[in-house]
């Protein structure tokens, strides 16, 4: 599909701030605001915009750190389906927060979140490693986020260089 320069700003800017009002998008884009409602309806329509999200640092809530793990699944893929099949069907868990298929020595890479590191094993031995065409899986556990979808979950250190002034 192909967008036009003012459609793809749009996009640009929402992936950004997904917040942000009509008014400030159409400022921004150089767009009347129906202009720019018109296209974020077109958007969401093509699913072009699939939805609109936040990023949450869970760790600094209180209860509520949880584990997240990649998994990388090597699978056997059905003839006529390929991949999409079996990623299907592990999508569908709802641990499951994130399926890609890869290059490399394993198909499938799975984003999952647990309340612990037990529940991440469950799944994996429970669910995921029954499935027909999986063949092995090796899990990654994440132990702290730096940066995820582009938002640093570090704060910005303070320069503590000694300014020089000739």
């Amino acid at each position: 599909m192909q967008l036009t320069a003012k459609e793809l700003e749009v996009v640009e800017i929402v992936e950004k701030n997904s917040r942000i009002s009509n008014e400030d998008l159409a400022a921004m884009s150089g767009l009347a605001i129906e202009e720019t409602e018109e296209i974020l309806r077109k958007l969401e329509q093509l699913k072009v915009i699939v939805r609109y999200t936040s990023v949450i640092d869970w760790s600094k809530i209180e209860g509520h750190e949880g584990v997240t793990a990649m998994i990388d699944v090597k699978v056997t893929p059905k003839r006529g389906v390929g991949f999409d099949d079996i990623a299907k069907r592990i999508y569908r868990f709802p641990e499951v927060k994130s399926v890609y298929l890869m290059s490399g020595a394993y198909d499938l890479s799975v984003i999952i979140e647990g309340k612990s590191m037990n529940d991440v094993a469950r799944f994996v031995s429970q669910k995921l490693s029954t499935l027909d065409s999986v063949i092995s899986t090796t899990t990654h556990f994440i132990l702290k986020k730096y940066k995820h979808d582009g938002t640093i979950f570090e704060p910005e250190e303070d320069d503590k260089r000694i300014v020089v002034s000739p």
